[in-house]
């Protein structure tokens, strides 16, 4: 399995999504959009990997390169690779698929649970996760469901939290980040801490990372999930 990962800043890079990828001695390459505009030849990768990342699916202005990422992330679907896309991932995804990324009616930032729908507590693609289970979320966007697309999980925050069609998987939370990412986030993501019902300090971040191992784990499950079904 031949993987290429999108990233679009230093601090958002695969976490553990990393680590399985290396015991599992899969090819592994990268665009850093942050470093140069290479996209990778279509015969040269199975499995799309999209990562976060603190700009909007709309700031092309800014980040000019995300017209050609959009680009390059919908012939990767029309090709039938596989496409994970987390937090700005799947909203790339989802625009991609020609539906609306907007504001949510509140930033979610900080650890809180998601439940499954029953779709999603039936789907292959969670087999064997709990029915609920704390996350780390860091979004003021989210996306409408695309066409055809199974809803998978929701919070009480942000209604469409996952989604998948056919071989595409879009997670508006983070599963991957190990202590080092989550650290970075919130150096470069400070001004993102507002007071807020569904946005956590600083202290209460870091002082529930005794999730992180737990949540790494649910990422290593998902991912061999993921490789068995496709």
């Amino acid at each position: 399995m031949r993987i290429h990962y999108f990233q679009h800043m230093p601090y958002e890079g695969l976490g553990n999504i990393e680590h399985w990828i290396r015991e599992k001695n899969f090819p592994l390459t990268s665009t850093k959009f942050y470093e140069e505009l290479k996209l990778p030849n279509f015969n040269d990768f199975d499995w799309l990997i999209i990562m976060g990342g603190p700009m909007s699916v709309h700031d092309e202005d800014k980040y000019p390169w995300l017209i050609k990422e959009k680009n390059f992330i919908k012939d990767a679907i029309n090709d039938n690779k596989i496409v994970f896309g987390i937090c700005l991932g799947s909203q790339l995804i989802a625009e991609t698929l020609g539906v609306n990324v907007h504001p949510n009616t509140e930033k979610e930032i900080g650890w809180f649970p998601v439940k499954f729908t029953d779709a999603g507590k039936s789907n292959e693609i969670f087999k064997s996760f709990p029915e609920e289970m704390t996350v780390l979320h860091w979004h003021g966007d989210t996306f409408e469901l695309p066409s055809g697309s199974i809803h998978l999980a929701e919070s009480q925050c942000t209604k469409n939290q996952a989604f998948a069609i056919h071989k595409v998987i879009g997670l508006q939370f983070h599963l991957e980040v190990n202590e080092t990412n989550l650290k970075n986030m919130i150096k470069f993501g400070r001004d993102d801490l507002i007071s807020s019902q569904f946005v956590q300090n600083e202290k209460e971040i870091l002082e529930n990372t005794n999730h992180i191992k737990k949540n790494n784990e649910f990422m290593t499950k998902l991912l061999e999930n993921i490789l068995e079904i496709f």
